[in-house]
């Protein structure tokens, strides 16, 4: 992880000062960096991972720092990972052009390794989280369906932990149905998190580091709230409905939103939920080899369900 994180700043400097601001901002913010992991640890259960192994560590996290931005700026997000967004220091359109230009840089990177079978898993990654995130703009606060959320994030998240984890076992010579069993294992995973996430977004600012409420201010249907409108009493789904229809949602609005969750326990069923996906995730596992790689794997099924931030 050391050396990926060097690699991570290295290739993406250009002789453009205001594309390395905005991409070195955001690349340099940290994170998890659990999608690249999932590459690492695929390859990792084959054998140590090589040079095109630690490349496609870096198209996943170019890709995903690419959707970053440009979420941002569709969402009108003002933070990110602890700091001001790109877009709040140098405006939308730096950060939608650096989002072109790290998405790029992956695709160009993928070109160089020669294998159509990994281009093609990864362009068909991308398709689908493009059509995710348009479904989700595109879907109506009414609509509280949890099939609807679940295919949603499982273009928007999931599919790119799945593809993250094939990859890298694709590219340390698994065979097909061990790296379908690792795309599986990377799908549901991706479930989990996002899930839990969502659940975060109504929890507590101190322990998450995060802005609470962002979800309902951008009127974004997850399964905390729809799981409110569904379950909510008469009278708490009438009160969110009409915060749903208000111009603006406002920071009460939110805490009265939260406070009915507490009494539906809609936190609960969305954690609950997010559990059963990483269960989902580490029967996935079973018919891949023992070893510490994949008991590593079947930690991180713990650690996002557990996670407070």
């Amino acid at each position: 992880m050391a050396e990926l994180e060097g690699l991570i700043r290295e290739y993406a400097q250009t002789e453009i000062p205001l594309l390395n601001s905005v991409s070195s901002h955001l690349l340099e913010a940290g994170g998890k960096r659990l999608r690249p992991v999932m590459v690492l640890l695929g390859g990792s259960l084959f054998r140590p991972p090589d040079e095109r192994v630690m490349q496609a560590a870096l198209v996943v996290e170019y890709l995903h720092t690419a959707t970053l931005l440009h979420d941002d700026v569709v969402d009108g997000g003002e933070t990110r990972r602890g700091h001001k967004a790109p877009r709040m220091l140098w405006g939308d359109e730096a950060s939608v052009l650096s989002g072109d230009y790290l998405f790029s840089l992956a695709f160009h990177t993928l070109t160089r390794m020669r294998r159509p079978d990994v281009l093609e898993l990864m362009s068909g990654t991308t398709t689908k989280m493009a059509c995710g995130e348009l479904q989700q703009l595109t879907r109506n606060f009414l609509d509280t369906s949890e099939t609807v959320y679940y295919e949603i994030i499982n273009c928007k998240t999931a599919c790119l932990f799945g593809a993250a984890t094939k990859m890298g076992a694709l590219l340390s010579g698994a065979s097909p149905e061990a790296a379908q069993s690792l795309y599986d294992y990377g799908a549901a995973l991706g479930m989990a998190v996002q899930v839990v996430d969502d659940a975060l977004d109504y929890g507590d600012t101190l322990q998450t580091g995060k802005p609470v409420g962002t979800d309902l201010q951008e009127r974004k249907i997850t399964l905390p709230l729809s799981h409110l409108l569904r379950q909510g009493s008469s009278e708490a789904q009438a009160a969110v409905q009409s915060i749903l229809n208000e111009h603006v949602i406002s920071d009460c609005h939110v805490t009265q939103v939260i406070g009915l969750m507490q009494d539906c326990g809609s936190i609960p069923y969305t954690l609950g939920a997010a559990q059963r996906f990483a269960d989902e995730a580490r029967t996935r596992l079973a018919s891949l080899p023992d070893s510490p790689t994949r008991q590593l794997l079947s930690e991180i099924t713990e650690f996002v369900v557990s996670r407070t931030s």
